[in-house]
């Protein structure tokens, strides 16, 4: 458990932070995409998707790393490890001169970034169990949601007085803060009597232990899909507002605006998930999900983009629904495996991630005049979610005669 010097309110500001450098790295280059792309060589629209997406399959590759590791070591080290590696792929960035030198930047800055991330989740599930637990990633998940709400006027407010590697710089000089912040005020969380002896069978052991909950498993592929769904949004958002709308100089703030939404449902979730509890919010959000984006593909299956204020509020009450998901699924496949928390973060992170590459990537390619094929996708994963809910319910009740 947490010393008690470090107040609830520190820690959930800490760790949102840790998880914060990630939506920093991502969102701060979203309005420079396209002068990126181009000082780096990229040839069409769909390369300066890479600079987002290949940022996540590092997040995926370094947690498997970083997860067992942590098991074996404990949380602080690691992460110490995740901001030292940051530096270094941040440097790769600022100085790359062509397309593939940038992508294996932002690969390893996923890669770097992914240790901070997911041993955040560890030391929460260390600190906290069950509907608590939520509660708690509820709150941490707000105050990192300010990050995608300011990042991108962020990025354009550097972009108009230096220039697009002054980004990096600024998500340089916030993981240091955040890292001396951390080294100074975070006691570490797993003692040493619970720590596994790190071996070449770890891993594999690990998912053999993992493997053995229906409920953690289903909850991550749900996660995937939501993820792969979100993330579609994310590297695609540059080209539907700024090209297909042609709001360049408003997109910081409509980005800004739709991250509120998410921000306000996933509040509303700390509040309501200790009294209504996780699985009741995760089914309502997930039909929401699904209901929303279907209605939109019913609406707009045959015609061009709707105005902007339509879409908008098409993108509000998705994201909205959306807030009260991304915790409450994290909590819900971290909930069985507690003993295996760094092994069960990075397995967890690994498979959603690997899920949502490529799910984004095919998606993404079909976003080209019109903002349909997102709504499409959303509701070809919202459906599928539905059904793996419906599985893991009736396996509860299976189970319990």
């Amino acid at each position: 458990m947490k010393q008690q010097q470090q107040s609830q309110f520190e820690f959930v500001a800490l760790m949102a932070s840790l998880m914060s450098i990630v939506a920093l790295a991502i969102d701060a280059i979203l309005p420079a995409l396209d002068i990126i792309g181009t000082s780096v060589g990229a040839t069409n629209t769909s390369d300066y998707q890479l600079l987002i997406t290949m940022i996540f399959l590092g997040l995926g590759i370094g947690s498997l790393l970083f997860g067992p590791l942590s098991d074996s070591l404990g949380r602080k080290p690691i992460v110490y490890l995740g901001f030292a590696l940051f530096i270094i792929a941040s440097f790769i960035c600022i100085y790359a001169q062509t397309l593939p030198i940038m992508i294996f930047g932002r690969i390893l800055q996923g890669i770097a970034l992914s240790a901070p991330r997911t041993i955040s989740i560890a030391i929460v599930r260390d600190s906290y169990s069950g509907d608590y637990m939520a509660r708690i990633m509820s709150f941490i998940t707000v105050v990192f949601l300010l990050i995608p709400i300011i990042a991108p006027a962020l990025g354009k407010l550097i972009l108009d007085h230096y220039n697009w590697q002054a980004i990096f710089y600024v998500q340089l000089l916030f993981g240091v803060i955040v890292s001396i912040w951390f080294w100074i005020r975070q006691p570490e969380t797993l003692h040493k009597s619970n720590r596994i002896r790190f071996s070449r069978s770890i891993f594999i052991d690990g998912t053999k232990e993992l493997v053995k909950f229906k409920n953690t498993i289903g909850y991550t592929i749900i996660s995937g899909f939501i993820t792969g769904s979100f993330m579609v949004y994310l590297s695609t958002s540059q080209q539907i507002f700024q090209m297909q709308y042609g709001l360049a100089d408003e997109f910081p703030y409509i980005f800004a605006g739709l991250a509120i939404s998410v921000g306000l449902a996933t509040f509303l979730n700390g509040i309501l998930v200790l009294k209504y509890g996780m699985r009741r919010l995760v089914n309502i959000a997930l039909f929401g999900f699904f209901g929303i984006s279907l209605l939109y593909v019913v609406l707009f299956y045959s015609s061009p983009n709707p105005s902007i204020y339509i879409l908008l509020s098409f993108f509000g009450m998705q994201f909205f629904a959306i807030g009260f998901l991304f915790g409450n699924l994290r909590s819900l496949a971290m909930e069985p495996v507690g003993h295996i928390a760094g092994i069960a973060a990075a397995i967890t992170g690994f498979i959603s991630t690997m899920m949502a590459v490529p799910i984004s990537a095919v998606i993404g390619n079909y976003v080209d005049g019109t903002a349909l094929p997102l709504f499409v996708g959303f509701s070809v994963f919202g459906v599928l979610s539905i059904f793996i809910l419906l599985f893991l319910k009736a396996f509860r009740v299976e189970t319990e005669r």
